[in-house]
């Protein structure tokens, strides 16, 4: 399951529990992110999910559920 995926993409990246991760989440104000972890997650979602996050989409992505539905658009391509 995608969302699974990406809940332990995050988590291994901020150190967070993934039971504490919803779609709602944010990145910054709920879970500290910074730039740089930020930068790791998107690393992250490419390598697991085999997909291409251009730079201009990643830095719109504030919620956990934006990254799901980037990722389910991009399946469908």
């Amino acid at each position: 399951m995608d969302f699974d995926k990406l809940k332990k993409v995050i988590a291994e990246v901020l150190s967070v529990d993934p039971n504490e991760i919803t779609e709602d989440t944010t990145f910054t104000e709920d879970l500290g992110a910074d730039s740089l972890d930020l930068f790791q997650i998107v690393m992250g979602i490419e390598d697991v999910f085999h997909i291409e996050v251009s730079p201009e989409v990643s830095e719109k992505i504030t919620t956990v559920g934006e990254a799901l539905e980037l990722i389910r658009k991009a399946g469908e391509e």
